[in-house]
Order: structure tokens, then sequence, then C-alpha cells
């Protein structure tokens, strides 16, 4: 082998040279390692021509600096063995977007729990698979001291790091492949780009060097990534490094996914993450005051029957039809739960049409301002564009352009013009093909002729020779631009064009807004009869929160939260119902089981409405909810699923919860022992065989909760909670009465919390949370319809529960994700070519 020959010549140690500088590197604990030479900055031009910065200061990896460094580096290694020789360990990534290594780390499961865990022989993989990340590491075993190169290529990027020693904590990225995820190279091709090279590096055969290669495939191009060496000698070439200077970090054939114990943490594994949570938001974030006691709220209005027209209680309706009768409540403040960012892709929320808005965009909006002179003609153009039509009164057949209207004519370019007229305006310099305007008669017939005839190298003949001949006529045409013109235009208020019905078609209009005057006057009437209750006990100091619910002919429901401050007190949350009654409206209790009659409304002097306290409509804030979640061979969820609900518990010390896992004979992972080591308030964990059945683990999960008045969540693996979940489900479930279907954002591939990209979930009812009364009393889920599938249990279950008289509160939640997942390996389904590892 061409490198071991050439390490039979020893060569003596390099001291640094000039542009060259001894860096070394620190760890948490103020250990330094062994020093490393850095270069000096490429010169290059090119971002890519950046040199690996080897044996940089962690400061510049962690921008919080190097006391900040994860206490979780690896720095002792598991025990080695002989047997470890000949192949290395591989992680996969599946089913990830982007091309960049850093997209790999936005992962919400790197490095700890790949989707698979297998070995490759030598470094030089290709699956032929899209959208995935690699992630290999291991020993190499030098076979000679010696100076040595390393070079990494790939498509799309990739970053070789390498040890000091065998320690995983001072590794180093000592070559890569780009940064933005858009470079790459051939197989094979390890001098394209001068940071696929590393510095010379001092080996010992004595000695082993843990390594990492990092990996990132988008759905293009052909996928492959290898690592080459040479000795540091001129004219040899690279060659990928086989399996005989290979071992493997570890035996993982044994582990089950969950072990994680192993997983060796490094630099590699952290530097540019962002697959955290997003940041806190007011809307967002647990109540932080105490709510007032309900005996203080409950003589400040007077009671009165609630019972909306728009409930269908024993109202026949067809399969799946429950979609149609789900309404939208009005939120104020604005909690910004629209998806503006989305909007490139998908611009529903304006009720223009699609193919409207892209052959004229927004200019009906605009009136553009007319100067002395202008003739009216420009009117009637900019009218019939916005009828599809022409001058001519025909449909245009060009873009956008073909009917915007003239410039005046004092503005426009003419042909052969003389010295002597108006100025000419810049121009820019079009084809006479790329022109919009009309064509003179027979212009483009010659000018095909005239193509046609001529000779085979007329195209050749450059620009400079037509200018110099002179511009030709009809060949070339100046289409005028005024910078000048203007326009005016008034305030618009998209919002009030929306209304309450659910919108199935638009996933990235947000909530409903409530106009401000409504929200404030609800308030003042509220807390001008709080006060005259509790003699001015109570001062307003800000509006957390008002939902209200429409219903046009008997009155509105509102959801009024408050931050009040209590005189010779602290500060207090009020959260209740109100009821603003319309004049006139007769209400029946539709269940008659009203306890006292409904007063009739009171009016105030103005004629206009006044609340009321709707009976039996108040929400429990020490409820115990139950997340019900059926699992299976999903280890690396139900890990991420368990610490997100002790980090929950953590931050909001809030008790009043518990975990239900239905567990399906999960191979992958021991779920039971998972579930006794989270730090939960409160768990229970049931065991069913047979294959995954989601109605039926449901259902099981619900049938072990036995406090018939406490809340159950129907719930997924693959959610992340905003802080404020709890009280969310809380206050929006009303034995009886409510039940809440929170609106989930399903983040797109390669999307996390912290980067946010994705859609409104608008058609999924699958999260749900309702008393289990109230479960219990529609019927439960329909197990016997959905035993051997999923998709469209959550609909079925919907248009019973609007059949027994609940009304299903539908909300866009803020930082409420869906997780982009694979669906490989998912419910024990086996690939057509057997692995011989697990998947989670």
């Amino acid at each position: 082998m061409a490198l071991e020959r050439a390490w039979a010549r020893d060569r003596p140690h390099v001291p640094p040279a000039d542009g060259e500088k001894l860096t070394s590197v620190t760890d948490g604990r103020g250990v330094h390692a062994v020093p490393s030479t850095q270069r000096a900055e490429d010169s290059s031009e090119s971002r890519e021509e950046e040199q690996a910065p080897e044996g940089r200061d962690l400061d510049m990896l962690f921008p919080g600096g190097a006391g900040r460094l994860p206490l979780n580096f690896t720095h002792q290694t598991p025990p080695w063995r002989e047997e470890y020789k000949g192949q290395v360990n591989l992680h996969v990534f599946e089913d990830w977007c982007g091309g960049a290594v850093g997209h790999l780390r936005r992962n919400l499961h790197f490095p700890l729990f790949p989707h698979t865990r297998t070995t490759v022989k030598k470094l030089a993989v290709s699956p032929k698979w899209k959208n995935y990340g690699l992630r290999i590491f291991g020993f190499i075993h030098p076979a000679r001291d010696g100076d040595v190169q390393f070079s990494v290529a790939s498509d799309d990027n990739s970053e070789f790091w390498l040890s000091l020693d065998e320690s995983p904590a001072a590794a180093q990225l000592v070559a890569f492949v780009g940064k933005t995820g858009s470079e790459w190279t051939a197989p094979g091709e390890f001098t394209k780009f001068s940071s696929q090279v590393s510095k010379p590096r001092r080996l010992m055969a004595s000695r082993r060097y843990y390594f990492e290669l990092l990996h990132k495939q988008d759905d293009r191009g052909s996928d492959h990534v290898e690592v080459g060496w040479r000795a540091f000698l001129p004219g040899l070439k690279f060659e990928v490094i086989s399996s005989a200077h290979l071992s493997l970090y570890t035996d993982e054939s044994a582990l089950k996914m969950d072990h994680v114990a192993h997983v060796p943490q490094s630099p590699a594994s952290h530097v540019g993450g962002g697959g955290g949570a997003c940041p806190s938001h007011p809307v967002t974030a647990p109540p932080a005051a105490p709510r007032m006691e309900s005996s203080s709220l409950e003589n400040v209005l007077e009671p009165c029957a609630y019972a909306p027209t728009y409930v269908v209680k024993d109202f026949p309706i067809a399969r799946y039809q429950g979609l149609q009768f789900v309404y939208l409540s009005f939120v104020y403040p604005n909690d910004y739960t629209r998806l503006t960012h989305m909007e490139t892709d998908n611009k529903c929320f304006y009720r223009e049409s699609p193919l409207y808005l892209e052959r004229f965009g927004f200019y009906k909006y605009m009136k553009m301002d007319k100067e002395e002179g202008d003739e009216d003609e420009e009117d009637e153009v900019q009218r019939r564009a916005f009828l599809f039509l022409n001058p001519d009164g025909e449909c245009p057949t060009g873009g956008p352009q073909a009917t915007q209207p003239r410039p005046p004519a004092r503005a426009q370019a003419t042909q052969g013009g003389r010295e002597g007229q108006a100025p000419r305006p810049v121009t820019s310099f079009l084809s006479l093909s790329q022109v919009s305007g009309p064509q003179l008669p027979g212009e483009g017939e010659e000018e095909e002729e005239g193509e046609d005839d001529g000779a085979p190298g007329d195209e050749a003949v450059s620009e400079d020779s037509e200018e110099a001949a002179g511009p030709a006529l009809g060949r070339w045409r100046e289409d005028a631009i005024d910078w000048q013109r203007t326009f005016s235009v008034g305030a618009v208020d998209f919002e009030l064009l929306r209304s309450d019905w659910n919108d199935l078609r638009c996933n990235v209009s947000g909530n409903l807004q409530l106009p401000e005057a409504e929200a404030v006057d609800v308030t003042a009437q509220y807390m001008e009869r709080l006060n005259a209750r509790h003699g001015g006990r109570f001062a307003l100091l800000r509006i957390v929160n008002v939902e209200k619910r429409r219903d046009s002919a008997r009155g509105s429901r509102f959801l009024l939260e408050l931050e009040l401050q209590e005189r010779g007190g602290g500060r207090l949350r009020l959260s209740e119902y109100v009821f603003l009654r319309l004049p006139g409206a007769r209400v029946g209790d539709a269940d008659g089981e009203s306890p006292e009659p409904a007063p009739a409304a009171s009016v105030r002097p103005d004629g206009r409405p006044e609340l009321c306290r709707p009976l039996r409509l108040a929400w429990r804030q020490d409820v115990m909810v139950h997340f019900i979640v059926p699992v299976k061979n999903q280890a690396r969820w139900v890990a991420q699923f368990l610490a997100d609900m002790a980090a929950l518990h953590a931050r909001t010390g809030d008790s009043r919860f518990s975990v239900v896992l239905v567990d399906f004979e999960s191979e992958d992972m021991d779920v039971e022992r998972a579930l006794r080591a989270a730090r939960l308030p409160r768990y229970q964990y049931l065991r069913r065989t047979g294959n995954f059945e989601r109605s039926a683990g449901l259902q099981a999960g619900v049938d072990a909760v036995e406090d018939a008045s406490s809340i159950v969540f129907l719930c997924d693996l693959h959610i992340h909670f905003p802080p404020n979940i709890l009280d969310g489900i809380r206050k929006h479930c009303v034995e009886g009465r409510l039940a809440f279907a929170p609106v989930v954002m399903r983040l797109s591939c390669g999307s996390s919390p912290r980067d946010p990209h994705g859609y409104w979930e608008v058609n999924g009812f699958g999260l749900f949370g309702i008393y289990k009364s109230d479960f219990d009393r529609v019927g439960g889920m329909n197990t016997e319809e959905f035993r051997d599938q999923w998709g469209g249990e959550d609909w079925e279950l919907l248009d019973r529960v609007l059949q027994a008289g609940l009304e299903v509160e539908r909300l866009r939640l803020r930082n409420f994700y869906h997780h982009y997942h694979s669906k490989r390996g998912m419910w024990s389904v086996r690939s057509r070519k057997g692995s011989r590892t697990g998947a989670s």
C-alpha cells in the first residue's frame, strides 16, 4: 500500500511554519490537551475555501465560552477489545431534510437517538438514499509513525473530526465539505475545496485515535461520503481508509435503543446545535399570579342559562360532518399565531384567488396618483386589467405585465427619437419578445421570417457589432420605467374579512382577532361589577387574554383573563367565563337541569347587552389531567416525551397531571423501566399484546383512569408542548359543556421548534381533551371499526361528541408542535431487506 510504503520513510517532525500558531483545547474542567498547529487564515475569496479551524479555541465553537461546555463530554472511553477491529460504528438519522451538517445537528434526536445503529467496514459509504444524516465514529489505527493528511469528499456536506488521542472530548474539526448545504464533490474528488484537506497530523502506530465523520444528504444528487488519507509527501494520492486501520468505538449489537450512556459526546456532537425549545413568549408562559377564589366571584354577575344555538345535540349529522359544526373563537390580544413566514407558499389568508394574486398581485388595493396632463385612458386600462382583460377586450396571454397601464405619453420612449424632445427617462433594454406591449402589425412575422432566412452563423454576431451598426427598427425596444410614480392606499384590516367558520383549506392563518374596543368594553363592564361588589378593592393591571365565541342569535360567550392588584394585597389572576346576552333573546336550558330559573337579561340604560354568569360553565383549576399515549417500538420518541413531561413538571411545579403509556410489546426499549425512572408526579403503565391499534390503546388508557371527573387528553408521542399546556387544557374543558381540540403546528422536514416551518393541522382532531365522564357518555373510541387501522377515528369521535351536546373549543396554540418524524420502522413494519439493527 502506497501509504504504508511512504510511512516506512520516517520523516522528522516539522515544526510550525510561519503563519501557524500553537493552540490547546480546554474542556469544561480546565484540562489542557496536547497542543496542535493551526494554519493561518486562507486568503481564498470563496466561502468554501476557508480552511478547517483545527485546534481553534472552543470559545469560538461555543459562544457562551469554554466555561459553558456541556458537562457530559466523553473523556473516558469504554473498554476496547481486539475483536473490534475491521469496522466502525454507524448511526443513521432518517427522513431529515437539508444538505448541511448544521441541519443534522438541528435534529431533535441528534446525537443520542438515531433511527438505526449499525456498522460499516470502510470510510466510504453510499446507501443510495435521500434526506438522511450519518454519524460514523470509532478509532483509526495508523500503520506507521509519521505525518498524515486527511481529506473528506461527499455529496452533500460533511465534516471529519479527529481527536488528539482516543478521547472524544479532544476531537477537532480537521476537514469539511461546505457549510450551507449547496456544496458537494464528486466521488473521490478530494481536492475540490481547500477545506477538504487537513494539515499534516503527527500520528503514532502505537496509539489509536478517535474520529467522527458527519454527513448530511438532501433529496438530490448521488449520495456518498468518503475519507482518504496519505503520507505527507509530494505526489502521493489520497486513499480511502480501509478496515485494516479501523475499529469500533464500542459494540452496540446487544443494546436496546434507549441505552445511550455509551454514545460518545464530543464537540462535533454539540457545536452549532439548534434543536432546543424556542424562546419563551408571554402568551405561552405559565400563569405566575395565583387565581382568585371562585367564591369571591359567585355574586359578581347575575346567573343566566347558557344554551348556544350552534350546539347540535341530537341533531343527525352525516359521517365525518362534525368538522362543519366546529366554530372558531376570537382572541385578544394578538397572539401572533398567523404563520406569516409561510405565506410565500400559501396566501390563503387573503380572499383573492391564487390565480389572481399570481397575475396581478395586490395592485387593486392601490390607486395610482395622477399627474397634470395624464389622460383618463390609464384608469380604463387599469380597470380592464382587474377584469382580466387587455385594452382590446381580450383575455391577456402574457404575464402580469400584459395588463399594466401604459406610462404617460410624455414619458414613453420613442424609436428614432430626435434631439429637442422631452428628456428620455431611465430605461431598461429588453428584447422585443419580452416586451408585453402590443406589437405593430406584421412585426412578429417579419422577424421570424428574417431569422429563418438568416445565415447559420448570424446568431453569433456580437452585441457590440449591433450597437455599432445603430438601432435596428423594431429589433429592440426600450420599456419605460416611471420611477417617480406614487400611489394612494387606505388601511386594510384583512382580519375583518374572516369569519368564525372552521376553514379547512387555509393552514397558515392564525386565531381570529378580537377587536380591541370590544375586549376593553367587556373588561370594563366586568371590573365595574367586580368593584361594586367588593368596594373597589381591585385595580386592573393588564388584560392577559380574552376569548370570544359568538352566537349571533343569543349572545357571545367570553373567557376573561385579567391580572389584578388587590388593595393591601398582592397580584391575582382572574379567569372566568361570562356571557354577553343579547337584549330580548330568550334562552331555555337545553338540558332541563338548571338548579334555578334563568333571570331575564338585564339591559343597560343605553340598550346594550349586559354581562351575566353562565350556569354550569366554570372551569376547575385543580382538576387532574391524564395524558393517554399508545406506543410501540418508538424508543427515542418515548424518551423524548418523558423528558418533556418531566421538564414541564419542573418548570410549572404542577403535579396535577399523569402520564398513561399503553405499550404494545415494544422490543427496542423497556418502557416500564423508563417510565419509572422519569421524574413524573404520576404515571401508569399498561401492556397490551398484538399489533398496534391506536383506538384500542387510547380506550385502554382511558379505562385505567378511575376518577370520572378528571380530564383525559388523547395524545401523541411526537408533540412539543408549550409551558402553559396544562392550564390551557383545564380552561377549555368543562364537564358536560366543553371539550378541547387544540390545533397543532405540524413541522416540516428539517424544521425544529427553534426554527419552526410548517403549517397548522386544521383537519386533525387527534389531540383531544375531554372529561372522562363525557368521554364515557359518548361511547369512547370506536375500537371495532378502527381495529387494524388509524386515520378517521378522531373525526368519528368528534361526530359523537358534538351530537352529545358538547361544544368543541378550537384554538391554535403557540409553541405547540408536531415533530416531523420518520415512519420507517414504526409499528414493527419491516423493510424489504432485513437489517441487523433495531429501529426506534
